[in-house]
């Protein structure tokens, strides 16, 4: 029985990090270098298919023109629009006229496209494709409600226009040398004349173009200097009228003459100041000659020498006093006389320069008035000269107009296509094809999930692999013996005696006695592994029972057509003796003990204590017994017999069996507490291991020399 205490399924993980096995990839791609010259070849094929017999030729025409930064001027006239800057915005600015669709409209509109089929895609004959999509179209629109109305003509042909300049701004090219104030104009056409017509005519109307813009500003601006002239003349007219209107219906004034009456005020001024100094003097004089009483006092306030004369006289007598007194009252009269004369004077003065001062506040307003409409006739008749001047050099201007740029080259026909280039494809693709190959290589060997060799399937499992068995070259199932029979030496003979030797070599101390022969599916030969064991165990002398443990689907009959209908049922049922079930067929030297149709459950019949007895008084009889069990993934059979066994060889086909199924088979051990002695690579093609590079490095039987054995 073997060892439950073994080690579980552990699958290894050699590869856990995310390095790329750059020998293992040219492996792969090596394996599948003929796909990837198939496609290969494939892609060329198109490539050189396309670039001569389907590419259309196309021909490349260069025109260059050159921007001027300085314009030769014939007069000394400022110009209405300014010239060429010639920095980085100006250089950009150009090349997005050059690529506008107003110039390519001109040049469509020139050469007349619209009725060229290379621009109009509506004259051309429709292709497959195009057929294929008008009748669906036409289908859809079958439909679709019907219009009442007619589509508009002008939008049409303004539609099918857009689509031409489209077209037309498509093929052509528009590059600034760096650096410098150089366009190169590239049209490609199907026609080598007409690229370089359409390069010229793209460049000729952009010249044209510039020079239509100058001339359109130099003749909205004519315009709008006539009209502003016209304006201007009309209000220098009406100043200069209001100016003589106003001088004719004021006085002549002038500032001269505003400055000959402030001095006059001032003079004036001057005189009242004096009179009424005086006028103070004469009222003082004529207080004190009132106010006086005594004679002393009015000597005193007369100050007068006649009077002073008189009064040293004497004043004793009469005579001499009324003489006193007839003389003081005569300077009292005059004094009197003299105040009404000063008032008379001072109040005139007054008059005078009141008079004086209302012309000169009169006559200043009027003037500034006069001044203000001066200024404006002068100010408008200033911009009036300027405008009229202005309006005289933009007329000349527009005869003289020159283009901001002129052309460098004209465009050259050209004597070969530029298009398709016909190597570069073809290289280009075979790249593509190279690329596309070495993918999908790559792509199968990812999605790859087989085993090819037994690093592979150790690698997976953890598990040893200790035989594998090529595919041994028979038609039908009873063959196989023969052919191991006959060509004992041959790999397939080899790889049985490998697997025997490895299988003796599991357990040192104890030697497997019972041996178990398993599978994922059906078809992985594990029969073929039963039997072969059987036969080269039972050459060493040994005996050897083949018991067929698979009792739903009997697969031994295939191999010995005489086996007898009991077997191992009726056997564990007591019906028939073991003696009578076995049989041993002619040229097979072990026991076979055949599987048998029963109405008794398999599981129960191999989980009885009746087959455990069977398996130990077996043990007794026979050096070895090797049971082949059905599937592990279809019935429990093999894991309720392998408690029993003593070593299990699980069979995985080469490049067949995925990596799914063997991980479910080992789990299903692994959840039983089951161990697997070794794992067997059964049915490799030699020519596959070859095709798919594995040689004297793979571990396979054809790394020992098939040839050695052979010779």
């Amino acid at each position: 029985m073997m060892n439950q205490s073994s080690q579980n399924f552990a699958p290894t993980q050699a590869d856990d990090d995310d390095s790329i096995d750059f020998g293992a990839m040219v492996g792969t791609l090596w394996r599948g270098k003929w796909i990837i010259a198939l496609v290969t070849a494939i892609a060329v094929g198109l490539a050189a298919y396309y670039a001569y017999k389907v590419a259309i030729p196309l021909y490349r025409s260069t025109a260059v023109v050159i921007l001027e930064t300085q314009q030769d001027k014939v007069v000394d006239l400022q110009a209405v629009v300014g010239g060429f800057s010639g920095d980085a915005t100006a250089v950009n600015t150009e090349v997005e006229v050059l690529r506008s669709r107003g110039l390519a409209g001109k040049v469509v509109d020139r050469l007349n496209l619209i009725e060229d089929p290379e621009f109009n895609a509506r004259l051309r004959k429709p292709g497959m494709i195009a057929s294929l999509k008008a009748r669906i179209n036409g289908l859809i629109s079958s439909d679709e409600a019907p219009t009442d109305f007619a589509p508009d003509s002008v939008l049409m042909q303004n539609r099918i226009r857009d689509n031409v300049v489209a077209s037309l701004l498509g093929k052509v090219g528009i590059r600034n040398i760096t650096r410098s104030l150089v366009f190169n104009v590239t049209v490609e056409s199907q026609s080598p004349v007409k690229s370089a017509l359409i390069a010229d005519t793209f460049v000729e109307l952009y010249i044209l173009n510039q020079i239509e813009v100058k001339f359109e500003a130099t003749e909205k601006a004519t315009e709008w200097l006539s009209n502003r002239v016209s304006e201007l003349q009309i209000e220098l007219e009406t100043a200069e009228k209001n100016v003589s209107g106003f001088t004719a219906q004021t006085q002549l004034v002038s500032v001269e003459a505003l400055q000959a009456l402030e001095r006059q005020i001032k003079d004036l001024r001057d005189r009242i100041s004096s009179a009424e100094t005086a006028n103070s003097v004469i009222e003082t004089r004529l207080a004190g000659l009132l106010d006086a009483e005594t004679d002393e006092a009015k000597l005193k306030a007369a100050n007068d020498a006649a009077l002073d004369r008189i009064a040293a006289g004497g004043l004793d007598t009469e005579a001499s006093q009324n003489l006193f007194g007839a003389r003081y009252a005569a300077l009292i009269e005059r004094a009197q006389a003299d105040l009404l004369r000063s008032n008379q004077q001072l109040n005139a003065l007054r008059v005078s320069e009141a008079d004086v001062s209302n012309q000169v506040s009169k006559q200043g307003q009027d003037l500034i008035t006069l001044q203000q409409l001066t200024r404006e006739a002068e100010a408008t008749r200033l911009l009036y000269e300027y405008f009229l001047t202005r309006l005289k050099e933009t007329s000349a201007q527009e005869g003289i107009q020159k283009a901001d740029s002129r052309l460098l080259s004209k465009a050259v026909v050209p004597g070969a296509p530029s298009a398709p280039r016909k190597t570069r494809i073809i290289a280009i693709w075979l790249i593509l094809g190279a690329f596309l190959g070495s993918c999908i290589v790559l792509y199968r060997e990812m999605k790859t999930s087989t085993f090819r060799t037994a690093s592979d399937l150790e690698r997976l499992t953890g598990y040893t692999v200790i035989g594998q068995i090529p595919l041994i070259p028979s038609r039908a199932r009873m063959d196989t013996l023969s052919y191991l029979s006959e060509k004992p030496t041959s790999a397939a003979a080899e790889s049985i005696r490998n697997l025997r030797t490895s299988l003796m070599l599991s357990n040192v101390d104890k030697k497997p006695q019972v041996i178990l022969s398993t599978s994922s599916i059906p078809g992985e030969g594990k029969t073929t592994v039963s039997l072969s064991l059987a036969k080269f165990l039972a050459g060493l002398g040994k005996s050897v029972l083949l018991v067929e443990g698979d009792i739903r689907r009997r697969t031994l009959n295939e191999y010995f057509p005489t086996l007898p209908k009991t077997g191992i049922a009726s056997v564990l049922n007591g019906d028939v003796k073991f003696e009578d079930a076995i049989h041993r067929p002619k040229g097979f030297e072990a026991d076979v003990l055949a599987g048998e149709k029963t109405n008794v459950n398999a599981a129960d019949l191999f989980s009885s204590d009746t087959f455990k007895k069977f398996i130990t008084e077996m043990r007794q009889k026979y050096d070895f017994i090797i049971i082949d069990t059905p599937p592990v993934l279809v019935v429990p059979d093999a894991r309720i017999i392998a408690e029993n066994a003593d070593a299990i060889l699980f069979s995985v086909k080469w490049d067949s069996t995925s990596k799914a199924l063997v991980e479910e088979s080992m789990r299903f051990f692994h959840n039983s507490n089951q161990r697997i002695t070794g794992l067997v690579l059964s049915q490799i093609n030699e020519k596959g291991m070859k095709s798919y590079g594995y040689g004297n490095d793979s571990g396979s039987f054809a790394a020992y020399g098939r040839g050695y054995y052979d010779s």
